[in-house]
């Protein structure tokens, strides 16, 4: 039992990042219909944001772990706003009218351009840096099974994320205009919004999303590196698209839902195949994902087609 204990909380560990991710995918397709392909990487130049606050902070010689922690979100945050905002004012709107495969295509030149910068420029950048053990590693058991309190508290802090985007789109102004955008930007625009400003506020804000994920991320593993936004990015879509494409909640359901089939391919695998390595989880669980989207190509919950991919 402890265990499978372990295995659910990993998975609702997983869950919970790939959720964030997919949540900005879904996002800038609802307001643009456009696919952003570096947002895996705008991920990672969060995490390394956030390790060099934390580098800044220590060199100033504060010692506190929580000081730490706040300037690794604060700085994670603020740095991936702006660059999700200045993505979508520099490259996605001038290409607005462009057909949509030159977006695709930008999108992820621009990604390998993100993530090259950081391997090149970044000191030392081509090797995993280790990140900060920054929250309480203290062991809460119940019964046979045991979890770190640092692990409980990614845990508390990636739902409180997600109430708190939710409440943001369905209950703010700036939510409604979102929603206004997303379901017809001309209308929007006649009636008033702004329709620019409501757009570069979403990629600030699925890009701070992504940001708060990668610092997570960081923090789980106690590990980053100049690639780990490459394969999350990729988790994400693919955990948007099961979801359903331009569904917040679809999002979420998707992340969980590829979650729980890592997990599945970790612990089941290993039964079947003796000595097979870990890391062929990932295939099954896109294995199982490409049978799902031919079985259902709308994704599970079903809002917006997909027609610009």
């Amino acid at each position: 039992m402890s265990e499978l204990g372990q295995y659910i909380f990993n998975g609702l560990m997983l869950g919970m990042i790939y959720a964030m991710v997919a949540v900005g995918f879904t996002l800038f397709f609802g307001v643009l219909d456009v696919i952003k392909f570096s947002h895996g990487d705008v991920l990672m130049v969060g995490a390394f944001a956030g390790l060099a606050a934390s580098i800044g902070v220590v060199g100033l010689g504060i010692e506190s772990p929580w000081i730490q922690l706040a300037a690794v979100v604060i700085c994670a945050i603020c740095v991936t706003g702006l660059l999700g905002a200045g993505i979508a004012r520099f490259l996605i709107l001038p290409l607005r009218k462009a057909p949509p495969l030159n977006t695709l295509l930008a999108t992820l030149m621009l990604g390998t351009v993100i993530r090259e910068a950081v391997r090149l420029f970044y000191p030392d950048g081509s090797n995993p840096k280790p990140f900060p053990r920054l929250l309480p590693t203290d062991v809460i058991e119940f019964g046979s099974f045991a979890v770190r309190m640092d692990n409980l508290i990614l845990l508390a802090a990636g739902v409180a994320v997600i109430v708190g985007v939710h409440l943001l789109i369905t209950r703010t102004r700036l939510g409604m205009a979102i929603r206004a955008v997303a379901q017809d930007g001309e209308t929007a625009r006649l009636m008033g919004i702004n329709f620019e400003a409501v757009v570069l506020l979403t990629f600030a804000l699925g890009s701070a999303m992504a940001a708060l994920a990668g610092v997570m991320n960081g923090l789980y593993y106690n590990e980053i590196n100049f690639n780990v936004g490459l394969l999350l990015g990729v988790i994400g879509f693919a955990a948007a698209i099961l979801g359903g494409l331009g569904n917040i909640y679809g999002a979420i359901i998707g992340g969980f839902l590829f979650a729980a089939l890592q997990v599945l391919g970790s612990a089941a695998l290993p039964a079947i195949i003796p000595n097979i390595p870990s890391a062929y989880k990932d295939v099954f669980a896109f294995a199982v994902v490409i049978v799902l989207m031919a079985w259902k190509p709308t994704g599970l919950i079903a809002e917006k087609s997909s027609e610009r991919v």
